[in-house]
């Protein structure tokens, strides 16, 4: 017990001389539709904000859901001013939609994240 009594103030100390960790994961911050969002078919425009610098020509998008048995939907990215931030354009049909999303962050750690939506009749 007397050697944990003298081993913790050195303990405590080489924590706080550490170097805190960096933020590891890119993070959505807000999407455009929103999550949990319905919305018209047709043409959808989609952006999404994250909270650090992402590399876009590795990030991806794609639509699952819809009609049962529908295979995923590659959505094509649009070049982005922002280097944290992903738009692409596509056209949606009604159903339950899920917008699924992947990106590399700067650091090299890779994040994913779904936005479901619905999908009304215009």
């Amino acid at each position: 017990m007397r050697a944990l009594t003298l081993l913790l103030p050195g303990l405590l100390l080489t924590g706080l001389l550490l170097p805190p960790t960096a933020q590891a994961h890119a993070i959505l911050m807000e999407s455009e539709p929103a999550a949990q969002t319905t919305v018209a078919a047709g043409k959808l425009h989609v952006v999404l904000r994250f909270n650090s610098r992402i590399d876009q020509p590795r990030s991806r998008l794609e639509l699952r859901g819809g009609p049962a048995g529908q295979a995923p939907i590659p959505v094509p990215l649009a070049l982005s001013a922002s280097p944290d931030t992903l738009s692409a354009d596509t056209t949606v049909t009604p159903g339950e939609w899920v917008l699924r999303w992947q990106v590399l962050a700067v650091d090299g750690h890779i994040t994913r994240g779904d936005v479901p939506l619905t999908i009304t009749s215009p």
